[in-house]
């Protein structure tokens, strides 16, 4: 079903190729560039995926002051249409089509899917504002894109778990909501602060997460940084232990630049 789902995602962002450029390319008040594409793929399909996704028991729990999910990379393991859809984003014919709508130069995938997969939050699950890890899992390229798929049906705004992005010094977010069958397009640098906002409902908020990489610098400089974690405004004191912890984790890894906790990738063979 991979090529099925390849070429569905091609012709949505051919047929509207024009707008998701111009919506990608405005100046919107936050520190990063993004756009959202509706009804991805048809009603049909989307709900095909979304009937497949795995429960939250069967993935790993994430649970800190920094987060709070259901996460896995561990794809073989559920229906294989998981695997296709997430790995649909990682074929060559829909990466290069996607750095041309965003202006990526020598953009590249990641078969290993460090820090993309799948995740599904539940009630009081949330993600707090931080930026993504700078670089792949051999810190040979720079990350530049984050490609999320939500895939709940009938997913409201009022639900919570919906999509924030800040301006650069955190203090105000813009509100994505995480609808049904929405692929959201997000350019990751070292401004491109974003989270997710608490889960209100007993229902899971589901979604596929992939990332795009390139030699190229998104901050026209060289620069380095773990996932730095920040707290939301109103949570001062957890700001401050939050930055103390990612100022930490930086340091550690410009001592030891692989890092020193085991890497989380794809387990099976690089797709």
């Amino acid at each position: 079903m991979r090529e099925q789902l390849v070429n569905l995602i091609l012709e949505r962002l051919n047929r509207d190729t024009e707008n998701i450029a111009a919506d990608f390319a405005l100046e919107t008040g936050v520190a990063t560039h993004f756009c959202a594409i509706e009804d991805l793929l048809p009603d049909d399909i989307a709900k095909k995926i979304a009937n497949a996704f795995p429960t939250g028991r069967e993935m790993r729990l994430m649970k800190s002051f920094r987060e709070h999910k259901y996460t896995s990379k561990s794809l073989d393991k559920y229906d294989p249409v998981i695997a296709d859809i997430t790995f649909a984003f990682q074929d060559e014919r829909v990466i290069d089509k996607v750095a041309d709508l965003t202006g990526i130069r020598e953009a590249s995938g990641d078969p290993y899917l460090y820090a993309g997969g799948i995740s599904s939050m539940e009630r009081g699950h949330f993600l707090n504002p931080h930026l993504d890890n700078s670089h792949d899992g051999e810190q040979r390229f720079y990350r530049v894109l984050n490609l999320l798929y939500y895939i709940t049906p009938d997913w409201r705004p009022e639900n919570g778990g919906n999509l924030e992005l800040w301006d650069e010094k955190v203090t105000k977010p813009v509100e994505i909501p995480s609808l049904f069958n929405r692929l959201v397009l997000m350019a990751t640098n070292n401004k491109s602060w974003h989270s997710v906002n608490e889960i209100k409902v007993d229902v899971a908020r589901q979604c596929i997460s992939n990332y795009y990489f390139s030699p190229h610098s998104p901050n026209g400089y060289e620069t380095s940084h773990v996932t730095y974690f920040m707290a939301r405004p109103e949570q001062k004191l957890r700001r401050l232990l939050t930055r103390i912890d990612s100022d930490i984790r930086t340091t550690l890894r410009k001592i030891k630049k692989s890092g020193f906790a085991k890497k989380d990738v794809y387990p099976g063979e690089p797709q």
